[in-house]
């Protein structure tokens, strides 16, 4: 989401030839690849002319671009335009916040999170202290060096935007640096003042946003070097905007306007568009210039932002999220990031009158009722592919699992009780739907966890009933095959019951920052499958952070589901390419409703002797014992609940291989994947019975009556 995507971007390039093949691989039609290499041209044309024009401004801020009706009024008459009630209007909880009065009303002073974000602006002002990704709180000091990574203390240059190299190998990470210039510890000031009317909260914003200007003129430094982080910063401007109105003069007004008109400008000079691929990135770009053109129509430009930005939006719905829900970058973690952006949107749509159309309405629907069905029964979600925690509109401090809160503000948008998974209201919903959205969520009835489902589409397989969760994952690279954000886990599980996770993926740990790290995370030896020789489902290269092959291709050979039980089967042909010999992976897992347990059949069809190695990556904290028969049980340190694994007959006791997992982007702990190798033949067939024991059940007493019937 918020990585340098292509090449140019990439330290080591290697010959012309390899970087045309990466960039037109996934099937790239002729006509495509001939307007793409047009638009490139052109592109390249757009950056010397912006080139020059910076040069002439010398990195001053320019006054706001308004409309005639508007630059005609004087300071104070437009202060108390931007003062009072507008027709531009953001979601409701904003609204209502930004109107408060020194007696606030009581259900608004009691909003989801006021403390937490009272206290959270406090520390921002006192120690100047907050929270990024998953790093916890850093100390950034009373002034904040924009260009430096908060971790490795390395700088970036403000040379011309498009120069900057972003992924240098010294162990700097853009996204860190990304992340703590999207500004979003602002929003958490302005959202206190808010609730307050502490005037600290309203200055210390105001401060620290002269700064950032002061340090990262108009298209020079990495903080202009990806449109999507400036429509981000925009966006996060924009809701702290609104809600410090009252503690505004005019002269910070002037300043606020010329800023979010400088973003937006740059934003449409410098879209992230592809007619061969269009990802989050684009999608950010326009979801940016529609909040703009809404929320601030004072603005010259702010009708064609608008305009063209509410038209584009439903095209990218219907590109970019598959048939059934999914996001299609083969990413749960960018499925949340698109999912709130065009949640958000939709709110921001509706409460300005704009309608995005049915077809937008629903296809949003299905990307809530996705995620929904892959929330594990501990309320979090599978990190399958990258997962860097990113956000379009951040209220709230959220693990990059957290999915729910996503899932109530749905519940009220769509009146829809099956998607309220938690019993208290989040701050997300408050602060977009205001104290009635509460309210109702309040008295919506919590609806049963859903059954098994197939997403054929995303490949996406949920093998469930009550507490007894399994995921299958059959994704392919994303992105029409042109993927940058999946990882090798191609028919890789995910196992959870009794309100623990057992088996769960290892997430992504980091991009560009340590390579080799990178790698490890999204490679096969790192997920619940298969591998053969030693070798990756999909090609892959160290230096290469964000491309990804397609040699895979999982596909769906078979779905049941009854009152009984659940039968998914898939295969994939990653190993083709195998010195050895060419294999097939299929696997299928049988889910026993009634008895409760799973049946894993690896079939690996083809020829030659290789190296199998079958592994079940467990999640941290979860402790594995092998018993005398060989029966794996992994035990939660927490829950009372534990998970038996009993490999084929024949295969011995697993070696206990040490990893890592990393629930957030930046952090990581150690956990074990329990690995069983064995040299043999193709073809070969190996099943696995997977046993949940709940707190309370007799573990020997399961195993002896499900072995039985499996026998």
């Amino acid at each position: 989401m918020k990585t340098p995507e292509s090449g140019s971007h990439i330290n080591h390039r290697p010959p012309i030839i390899d970087r045309l093949r990466r960039a037109f691989r996934g099937g790239v039609t002729p006509r495509d690849a001939a307007l793409e290499a047009v638009r490139l041209g052109r592109a390249r044309l757009a950056s010397r002319r912006e080139r020059a024009r910076l040069a002439e401004t010398e990195g001053r801020l320019l006054p706001a671009r308004l409309r005639p009706e508007f630059a005609r009024l004087a300071p104070g008459e437009l202060l108390a335009h931007f003062r009072a009630p507008r027709d531009a209007r953001l979601p409701r909880g904003f609204e209502q916040a930004a109107g408060l009065e020194s007696s606030s009303p009581p259900e608004v002073s009691r909003a989801p999170g006021r403390d937490e974000t009272v206290g959270e602006a406090e520390d921002i002002l006192r120690a100047g202290r907050w929270p990024l990704l998953g790093l916890g709180a850093l100390d950034f000091g009373a002034d904040v060096d924009w260009l430096r990574d908060p971790l490795s203390g390395a700088r970036w240059p403000l040379e011309y935007h498009a120069d900057v190299r972003l992924a240098r190998g010294d162990g700097s990470d853009v996204r860190v640096l990304w992340e703590l210039n999207r500004l979003a510890h602002l929003s958490t000031l302005a959202r206190a003042y808010a609730f307050t009317r502490d005037a600290r909260f309203a200055a210390g914003c105001f401060r620290q946003l002269r700064s950032w200007r002061a340090q990262n003129p108009l298209g020079f430094g990495p903080n202009w070097a990806c449109a999507m982080e400036v429509a981000l910063r925009a966006v996060n401007l924009l809701a702290a905007f609104r809600l410090l109105a009252p503690a505004l003069d005019p002269e910070t007004l002037s300043f606020v306007l010329a800023l979010l008109d400088e973003h937006a400008a740059h934003v449409r000079r410098n879209l992230e568009f592809s007619h061969v691929r269009t990802s989050n990135h684009y999608l950010t770009d326009v979801a940016g210039l529609f909040w703009v053109g809404v929320c601030l129509p004072e603005l010259e430009d702010a009708g064609g932002w608008r305009a063209w930005a509410a038209s584009e939006l439903p095209r990218e719905m219907e590109r970019q999220v598959l048939e059934d829900g999914a996001d299609w970058e083969a990413s749960t973690g960018y499925h949340r990031y698109v999912s709130e952006l065009f949640l958000c949107s939709f709110v921001l749509a509706r409460e300005n009158g704009i309608d995005f159309g049915e077809r937008y309405r629903l296809r949003l629907r299905s990307m809530l009722e996705y995620s929904r069905a892959v929330l594990r029964p501990d309320g979090r979600a599978p990190l399958v592919g990258d997962a860097d925690g990113g956000r379009f509109l951040p209220l709230s401090q959220r693990a990059a699992d957290e999915h729910a809160y996503l899932l109530s503000v749905g519940a009220v948008v769509f009146d829809e009780p099956r998607f309220k998974v938690t019993p208290e209201a989040p701050p997300e919903l408050f602060w977009l739907s205001g104290t009635e959205g509460v309210r109702r969520h309040g008295a919506m009835p919590e609806a049963p966890a859903p059954g098994s489902q197939a997403f054929r589409h995303a490949g996406t397989y949920v093998l469930r009933a009550g507490d007894d969760y399994l995921l299958l994952n059959a994704s392919g690279a994303g992105l029409g095959g042109r993927g940058s954000h999946a990882h090798n886990d191609a028919l890789g599980v995910e196992v959870s019951a009794g309100g623990a996770c057992f088996v769960r993926d290892p997430g992504t740990f980091v991009y560009t920052a340590d390579l080799g790290e990178r790698h490890r995370f999204r490679s096969t030896a790192y997920h619940s499958t298969v591998e053969v020789d030693g070798r990756e489902q999909n090609s892959v290269g160290e230096q290469l952070p964000f491309v990804i092959g397609d040699e895979a291709r999982p596909r769906l050979v078979r779905w049941e589901d009854d009152e009984s039980h659940t039968l998914a089967a898939a295969e994939h042909s990653g190993y083709a390419g195998s010195p050895a010999g060419a294999v097939t992976h299929r696997r299928s897992v049988f889910f026993d409703k009634r008895a409760r347990f799973w049946l894993i059949e690896d079939a690996l069809e083809g020829r030659g002797r290789h190296a199998f190695r079958f592994r079940f990556h467990l999640a941290p904290g979860a402790g594995a014992r092998v018993r005398a028969d060989h029966a794996v049980e992994v035990c939660d340190r927490i829950k009372a609940a534990r998970l038996f694994i009993l490999a084929p007959e024949g295969f011995g006791a697993p070696s206990l291989e040490p990893r890592h997992s990393s629930r957030d982007y930046g952090a990581k702990e150690e956990s074990v994947a329990l690995c069983w190798t064995v040299e043999a033949g193709a073809p070969l067939a190996a099943r696995w019975l997977l046993v949940p024991v709940h707190a309370g059940e007799r573990a020997d007493e399961r195993l002896a009556l499900i072995k039985a019937a499996g026998s």
